[in-house]
């Protein structure tokens, strides 16, 4: 397999970490965002979004969007499971995972910052403070419903997990670990959220994820 990678951007950063909890071996082609490789046409002509990632399969299809790759992967690959086996816990992982992946990340992409200060005139000073606001209140919520979860495990006599769910790294992780790497980078705080911040060093500790990690890449700067 072949993955169309950048390695800031936290939607590939969730297919990495995917790609390595399942031990899939891949090659990284890197597509760099600032210098606009991905609106290349040898690139755009197979993405109908010009975006990263997408994963090339072994037998040459093109899979695109972040979320979709990782199930495919999961479906189609043994290995540890990043989504759970009974229904209603498939959901809840969905859940958590969308609040990165559906409110947090589309508010605060690079092109949507670029918008912001190249369309719209917005200052550097106030697109630091939407990205800001956005992140922090996003994660946030996604502390509370970790606190939620955590609460109904108690009620089953069940400790606290040790990831966004139950024992092992789960599509909800794959999605936190990159957040809270550019919650960091753009020096959002994170104190006060005790649960998001012992998952994402916890994960950070595991070989997978170090192997993910944006300074890992061939493209880091």
């Amino acid at each position: 397999m072949k993955l169309h990678t950048y390695f800031r951007s936290s939607a590939s950063y969730r297919v990495r970490i995917a790609l390595e909890l399942k031990g899939l071996g891949y090659e990284a082609i890197p597509v760099h965002l600032v210098r606009n490789e991905h609106l290349a046409a040898a690139y755009a002509s197979r993405m109908g979004d010009a975006l990263v990632p997408a994963l090339e399969t072994d037998d040459g299809s093109w899979l695109s969007q972040s979320m979709a790759i990782i199930e495919y992967l999961d479906e189609t690959h043994g290995g540890l499971r990043l989504l759970p086996g009974d229904a209603l816990s498939r959901a809840r992982v969905r859940a958590l995972a969308q609040m990165v992946a559906c409110e947090i990340h589309p508010l605060n992409n690079l092109r949507v910052l670029r918008y912001l200060v190249h369309e719209l005139g917005v200052s550097e000073e106030d697109k630091s403070r939407w990205y800001a606001h956005w992140v922090r209140s996003g994660l946030e919520a996604m502390e509370r419903q970790l606190d939620l979860f955590d609460q109904q495990r108690a009620a089953s006599g069940l400790a606290s997990s040790p990831f966004c769910w139950d024992e092992t790294p789960t599509l909800a992780d794959c999605c936190l670990v990159p957040q809270v790497f550019n919650a960091r980078r753009f020096k959002v705080a994170l104190d006060g959220l005790p649960r998001i911040k012992a998952i994402a060093e916890r994960c950070e500790a595991m070989p997978a994820f170090a192997r993910a990690h944006p300074s890992a890449c061939p493209d880091a700067e």
